[in-house]
């Protein structure tokens, strides 16, 4: 087995800091998903309509993801390339977060919408510029493959601390001994998680430090030569943006992590929000905080299964590849959602959590090897291009996260119209839109993990590959 050479190893405070930054991304992005459920039972607007909404600002990030990206790779200060975006995007997104669910009370649906909507946009712009240059940054701190995996193994280990909080939030909500209603709980929930994203957010910020700096530092010798003046340099940065873009989206073994990124975790994201009907109308009969009491237990469940699961998954993959150990995650996960079909009961709610563990190895598995794995592309990439675009990677890549994430909430609410839910109805839900409700559950996440499946048994970039890739950049262009 091969070794990591001590100077490819992170340092475990660098380690810890970026996962920080984990912590951070996957708290904003599941506290969006979980709170927006008080539009619907809170203010009363259409599960369709709330789906919509939480849909459209994500599609804006086919833009500003990779214009953020972009921007990052090419900024040269002596901070670095990604610390100062870091540190203003973590400030930006928790003011605007805190401020985006003061939901007045009293007015129309259209009103929510178009409030909603508005403050959205400026929310995920901050977001964009905190985590596009955060998950560039963890792409260059080492150069070792295993190290890579190891990294990522830390950042998603500390990033799944925000799923055994979350799936507690909607029982905060509600609870009337807190707040008067679950419009009022979204609002002193917002602030405090606002206020969290600001002081931890900048923590990478300050504490990693990026690799990288003597590459780009040649890169940008020779970018000042050929620009020139401010109108030549527009047009050659302008230029560069859409050619890096069309470079990076047709790089092949970069497609394939994306699309299996995008199937397994569109296909978790599509019931996340629908099993909580599920668990509500199904399991409960309708009694919401009956039902979020085990929305809560599940979502611990899942999280303590993770935690598990992600130094599992690295060791595994340290021994046989990042491929097969992406096979066997998945394949459990699998087995998860399978047995999930025999813990609906109704009798024993608390069956459900046997399933839990084992449908943990989707996302625990997935966000530890596919960050780990798009690091290795990026090697591939500068061999063949002379350039690294990390920033442009990684947007790109956690585009199609938030593509998935998008598609699935605006997805989750016409799914759920389509069983026939009736939120007038409370417990009173037809039979049928109950065995549908279960059926969609299970069935659409066991379909998309299994074509992932498919899709990277044919990508190319082994242990081997990835060494002698690496040996030959040092090269060329020397050791960093």
């Amino acid at each position: 087995m091969h070794t990591t050479a001590a100077e490819d190893r992170i340092p475990i405070s660098q380690r810890l800091a970026y996962g920080v930054g984990a912590l951070v991304n996957n708290l904003l992005a599941a506290a969006m998903g979980m709170m927006a459920i008080v539009l619907n039972l809170g203010l009363g607007m259409n599960p369709a309509l709330v789906g919509t909404l939480m849909a459209l600002p994500r599609l804006t990030d086919a833009f500003t993801d990779p214009l953020m990206g972009y921007i990052s790779d090419q900024t040269r200060t002596k901070w670095g390339r990604r610390r100062p975006y870091i540190l203003f995007g973590a400030v930006f997104a928790g003011i605007v977060f805190a401020l985006l669910w003061q939901l007045p009370a009293g007015h129309s649906e259209r009103f929510y919408f178009w409030f909603f909507l508005i403050g959205s946009l400026f929310f995920y712009l901050g977001y964009t510029i905190f985590a596009t240059p955060w998950v560039a940054l963890g792409y260059e701190m080492t150069p070792d493959y295993n190290e890579r995996t190891r990294l990522m193994g830390v950042s998603n280990f500390m990033g799944q601390l925000a799923y055994i909080v979350v799936p507690w939030f909607y029982m905060i909500m509600e609870n009337d001994r807190f707040f008067e209603d679950s419009v009022a709980g979204a609002r002193g929930l917002a602030i405090a998680v606002g206020a969290f994203t600001i002081v931890a957010g900048i923590v990478p910020a300050i504490l990693c430090r990026e690799r990288m700096k003597s590459v780009v530092a040649k890169e940008d010798r020779l970018q000042m030569v050929e620009t020139g003046s401010f109108l030549s340099g527009l047009w050659h940065n302008v230029c560069g943006f859409f050619r890096g873009f069309l470079i990076t989206i047709r790089f092949a073994p970069f497609l394939k992590l994306c699309l299996a990124t995008f199937l397994v975790f569109n296909g978790f994201m599509l019931i996340a929000s629908f099993g909580s009907y599920v668990i509500i109308y199904y399991i409960h009969g309708g009694d919401k905080f009956a039902g979020a009491k085990l929305m809560g237990w599940v979502g611990t469940a899942s999280a303590i299964g993770t935690f598990i699961v992600i130094p599992l998954i690295t060791w595994i993959s340290t021994r046989i590849g990042k491929r097969k150990a992406f096979f066997v995650a998945m394949g459990v996960s699998i087995f998860g959602y399978v047995l999930k079909w025999f813990c609906y009961q109704p009798d024993h709610p608390y069956a459900l959590l046997i399933a839990t563990p084992f449908i943990a190895f989707g996302l625990g598995g997935l966000f530890t090897l596919m960050p780990s794995m798009v690091a290795d592309v990026c090697d591939l990439d500068e061999l063949q291009t002379h350039q690294r675009r990390e920033g442009m990677f990684g947007s790109i890549f956690w585009w199609v996260v938030k593509l998935g994430m998008a598609l699935a909430l605006a997805l989750s609410g016409f799914l759920l119209n389509a069983t026939g839910f009736d939120v007038a109805l409370e417990s009173a839900q037809a039979e049928r839109t109950l065995l549908l409700m279960r059926l969609f559950d299970i069935g659409v996440p066991i379909l998309s993990s299994a074509i992932a499946i498919w899709v990277v048994a044919s990508y190319p970039i082994t242990e081997a590959s990835a060494r002698e890739v690496r040996a030959q950049l040092e090269a060329r262009r020397g050791k960093v």
